[in-house]
């Protein structure tokens, strides 16, 4: 089993290296499978999400003066240095403003032309690779839409709102930034991951040796846990613990009908290169 393969399973699991090395080794090699059986057999809470976040650049958000629609957007550079480069980040502003004005989300689409011009150009002055990663639009057909940038324009969310105002929409926006959770509401969670929830925890509850009547509810107990805490309006509101994100925006009248949340460079796996062994297989070579 590679070193690279176990390094990440504990990197992502916080367990020990025989333990990981096992887990590999029955599950052929497949990280995501060794983690799913780990938490079977372990109780082992919910594993980091794989890849490091390596890309780097910036997101940001463009809203409408009225709130009625806005745009969401990723430009990747290689470095953090570049993302804060005054080039960069007129470009960035210009791609913004296209997509904003054309309400244009393909980005091979914007691209054409005048931008892709304008990105080359920029690699060139600049020496990195520049892209457009994603662009979305959210369009508010009976409230509004708000908007929040967090962390030197690391974390973007837009909220759509059914009534209420932007304010409340950029509050909510806020809590998306901070919590980061998956759906809106419990209605919401995938099928699929619900099952997949409901698979791990049986596993796990069946160690205890409990009746079989006191297992389903335990599991029926955590599938409820799991939808809470990973629900938008089910989640205690950052600004105020006391009051969770639902009641606050029904207390104003509205209802969150979606968010969006862009984080820079999440997914994106970067192979990380050793320096020192990179340099000594050039010297070998």
């Amino acid at each position: 089993m590679s070193a690279k393969l176990v390094k990440e399973l504990r990197e992502r699991t916080g367990l020990g290296l025989l333990e990981c090395k096992k887990a590999l080794a029955e599950a052929g090699g497949d990280v995501d499978l060794a983690i799913e059986e780990l938490r079977k057999s372990s109780g082992m809470k919910a594993a980091k999400k794989a890849g490091r976040t390596a890309a780097d650049g910036v997101v940001t958000t463009r809203v409408a003066e009225d709130g009625s629609y806005a745009v969401i957007a990723e430009i990747n550079s290689e470095t953090d240095f570049v993302a804060r480069d005054d080039n960069f980040l007129a470009f960035v502003d210009k791609v913004v403003s296209a997509a904003f004005a054309s309400r244009q989300t393909d980005v091979a689409a914007l691209m054409e032309g005048e931008l892709e011009e304008a990105r080359q150009a920029l690699v060139q002055k600049i020496g990195e690779n520049i892209g457009v990663r994603r662009i979305e639009l959210v369009t508010a057909d009976a409230g509004v839409v708000g908007s929040y940038i967090h962390g030197n324009s690391r974390i973007a969310v837009l909220v759509e709102l059914k009534g209420g105002d932007q304010d409340l929409a950029r509050d909510v926006a806020m809590h998306v930034a901070a919590v980061n959770p998956r759906v809106v509401s419990p209605a919401d969670m995938p099928e699929e991951v619900i099952a997949k929830e409901k698979e791990i925890y049986t596993a796990q509850a069946a160690e205890s040796g409990k009746p079989a009547e006191i297992i389903e509810k335990m599991i029926g107990g955590k599938v409820s846990k799991f939808l809470a805490e990973n629900s938008l309006v089910e989640q205690a509101f950052v600004k105020d613990p006391e009051v969770k994100v639902g009641k606050l925006v029904a207390a104003a009248g509205a209802e969150v009908v979606s968010f969006v949340r862009f984080e820079v460079g999440e997914g994106i796996e970067v192979e990380k290169v050793d320096f020192a062994e990179e340099v000594a297989a050039q010297l070998k070579g």
